[in-house]
């Protein structure tokens, strides 16, 4: 437990900012899973909207460093990939 005062105020903010990006994560992790099971279940339509939105929250998450930058764009490009295969059957 830190006694200096700019240490303590440190130990606040690094947990009110872990849980924030925590947070950020689940978000995009349940998002990313229902596209999936969009696609598992063959609808075009759920699976562009749910794509959209995983997009720009995995968007804003890179932006504010939360994942990284490749990240988001791997985690994109697999999503958009799935969607696209699925609209040509």
């Amino acid at each position: 437990m830190p006694n200096i005062k700019s240490a303590k105020k440190r130990l606040k903010q690094s947990l009110v900012r872990r849980e924030r990006n925590r947070a950020a994560k689940r978000s995009i992790h349940t998002e990313y899973k229902k596209v999936l099971e969009a696609v598992k279940a063959g609808n075009v339509e759920q699976a562009e909207t749910e794509l959209r939105t995983v997009a720009k929250k995995v968007d804003k998450a890179a932006a504010k460093k939360v994942i990284h930058v490749n990240a988001a764009a791997r985690v994109k490009s697999r999503l958009s990939a799935k969607v696209k295969k699925l609209k040509g059957k």
